[in-house]
């Protein structure tokens, strides 16, 4: 490998010669060989357009330093390139860096900065005089990680969730009709229909999307323009409007300056206040996979009331066994997410001073739920929900079989009676009718009025 020699306020190191990254990444990706969990690419893209948008701003208030020609290669190299996947390999650096997301920041402005003077053909840029002007790496990564975790909800989750949503929709028109034993507590309990359950699942979906909306409102305001500690030191006045103003237009999302710098630089609330929404969602995920596959439990010695695709042998010593491997995937995903949560509350309980240096495992413990979730949802819709199929059979002979159904009788005969009746039909291994009729409680034609299983959805 070829290298070229780099310098910083350090000195000397060398750089390998076909990257564009400069001394400061250099040093990072030397002194943090650890694991192999890299900074997200959509942290790296969201800083990029943070710099495009900054470039701007700095145009705007200050054309004497950042000039036209600047501006104009930035916006190439952002958009033509880095956005563009054209330079992904130019990021190398490990989440476990420096905790304040510095060395990230001036991999983004080295490659800029470095490929900006290629494309000009001279030394115009300098990444911290330059790229990096107006600004510092505590109020760029916070702001970086608020733009990555806004794009990555709306154009990745939400579709996502909304995609699940309406094929759960579809089945309960479907099975509107199709009455089946209710259960609680792992019980038997009072008749519901199919769709009735499966309308449980959409509207649970439906409040995790209106909680995600709400919460993602709280991370579009961002910490641009506080510089180091807050005080927006080295900014020019109407710096942090004018960047959320471009940024606002660069991407068809709104955002804000935030109202206090001091506190979005040591405070992590937003994101755990929308990471707490992505739980939320893995723990609706949860029951509903969980109710997916008990539901399809067998095939002849479990419930067996619906079936679900059959998409890969199930066992390497059983033959012919087939199991619920979305449900036990998005199931995994929901644990991974909690685990997550639990990182990220920790994290953001350290916020020592004027910020906070838990930053870049934050970031990368929330993206990596959202592109789970974003995923998982995604295979579970198509391989499985889309999928499921009632058993008519096994569902009638499920629900006419429930001791629970004397819960009908009821109105007429009273609690006491009603018990009796279950209690001695499952003692004596009667039917219900037969109980009752036994018992001398109801005549055959006044229990045959009163109990009708498919009315009492």
């Amino acid at each position: 490998m070829e290298y070229r020699i780099e310098r910083d306020s350090m000195g000397e190191i060398r750089v390998p010669k076909d990257k564009y990254w400069g001394a400061q990444t250099q040093r990072s990706y030397e002194n943090f060989k650890i694991g192999c969990e890299k900074m997200p690419i959509s942290v790296i893209y969201s800083l990029a357009i943070l710099k495009l948008a900054c470039a701007f701003a700095n145009n705007e208030l200050k054309p004497e330093k950042m000039t036209d020609e600047k501006k104009d290669i930035i916006f190439s190299v952002v958009m033509n390139e880095i956005l563009k996947g054209k330079l992904d390999s130019h990021f190398p650096l490990s989440v476990w860096q420096t905790g304040s997301g510095t060395q990230t920041n001036m991999n983004v402005n080295e490659v800029i900065a470095n490929r900006g003077n290629e494309i000009a053909g001279k030394r115009l840029f300098h990444p911290n005089d330059d790229i990096n002007m107006s600004q510092s790496s505590n109020d760029v990564f916070p702001s970086a990680m608020h733009i990555a975790c806004v794009l990555d909800i709306t154009n990745n989750l939400l579709p996502s969730i909304k995609g699940l949503i309406k094929t759960l929709k579809s089945l309960e028109g479907k099975y509107k009709n199709a009455v089946k034993s209710g259960r609680t507590h792992l019980q038997d309990a009072t008749p519901i229909s199919f769709g009735q359950e499966i309308s449980g699942w959409r509207a649970s979906l439906e409040k995790d999307i209106e909680l995600l909306n709400d919460a993602i409102k709280h991370l579009s305001y961002l910490a641009i323009g506080g510089t180091a500690v807050g005080t927006g030191l080295n900014a020019p006045s109407g710096f942090d409007k004018a960047v959320t103003g471009e940024l606002t237009k660069i991407l068809g999302i709104s955002f804000k300056p935030a109202k206090n710098k001091f506190h979005a630089l040591s405070s992590k609330d937003e994101m755990v206040f929308t990471h707490g929404a992505l739980k939320a969602l893995s723990c609706d995920l949860m029951k509903i996979a969980n109710d997916i596959r008990w539901l399809a439990s067998g095939p002849r010695c479990g419930l067996g009331e619906i079936t679900i695709p059959e998409n890969e042998p199930g066992s390497s010593i059983m033959p012919g066994k087939v199991n619920p491997t979305q449900c036990e995937a998005i199931t995994m995903i929901a644990t991974q997410v909690m685990g997550n949560d639990a990182t990220i509350g920790i994290c953001a309980s350290q916020g020592n001073f004027e910020l906070n240096v838990f930053m870049p495992v934050m970031i990368y413990n929330f993206l990596q739920s959202v592109s789970l979730l974003s995923d998982g949802i995604n295979s579970f819709n198509e391989n499985c929900v889309k999928g499921i199929k009632i058993n008519k059979k096994k569902m009638h002979d499920n629900l006419h079989n429930s001791l629970m159904l004397v819960t009908a009788l009821t109105p007429y005969i009273g609690y006491e009676k009603g018990a009796e009746i279950a209690k001695s039909a499952h003692r004596e291994g009667l039917s219900l009718r037969e109980a009752c009729l036994k018992l001398g409680y109801l005549t055959g034609e006044e229990f045959d009025g009163y109990f009708k299983p498919e009315e009492m959805v």
